[in-house]
């Protein structure tokens, strides 16, 4: 099979369902950036930190998979069966969130990326997450979306902030706080 196929030459991609529509266009914005989170929480997976994280974060990995091909079908035309997320992903998250918290010094203060090259990956991570999450709303404005997919957005957001809090306390390495000029 070829990768290459020479019909997006002008500018131009197929939903699931058939539909043409501008690569340039706020659907095909909100796939590709969570195809690109997706990545950036592969490069967090393969962070040796996070070794005993690696299957949670491989399911994270097909959440978003499950997000991005649901973004990419057209919700008039698609027929095809697609994965869907449920609530209880939602709540991993959570519940994730609430084990690592109970490892993790008071938040005091703002924390700026940084402190390590593990912890920044799980920052950068988190702020690709975001734009998602505000592209997906975007979208949603004039679009139907899964309703589940800004919540699992937000968290997930949550949940990588969490993490880099956590991978910089197993690393031995001080947390960047913000300290404001007056």
């Amino acid at each position: 099979m070829k990768i290459y196929t020479k019909t997006g030459d002008k500018g131009l991609t197929s939903l699931i369902g058939g539909t043409r529509v501008s690569k340039a266009s706020l659907r095909i914005d909100c796939y590709g950036t969570v195809d690109e989170l997706n990545s950036y929480v592969g490069l967090v997976r393969d962070q040796p930190i996070n070794a005993a994280r690696r299957d949670l974060l491989k399911e994270i990995q097909d959440r978003l998979f499950t997000i991005g091909s649901t973004l990419a079908a057209d919700p008039e035309k698609s027929r095809m069966k697609l994965p869907d997320l449920h609530a209880e992903d939602v709540v991993l998250l959570e519940q994730q969130m609430d084990q690592m918290n109970e490892l993790l010094p008071e938040l005091r203060e703002f924390i700026l990326p940084g402190g390590h090259q593990s912890v920044s990956f799980a920052h950068v991570a988190r702020c690709v997450c975001r734009r998602a999450e505000r592209l997906v709303v975007a979208l949603a404005d004039d679009a139907p979306v899964a309703e589940l997919v800004p919540v699992y957005l937000n968290r997930l957001s949550d949940f990588l902030f969490v993490l880099s809090r956590l991978m910089a306390v197993e690393l031995g390495t001080d947390e960047v706080t913000w300290k404001p000029r007056h």
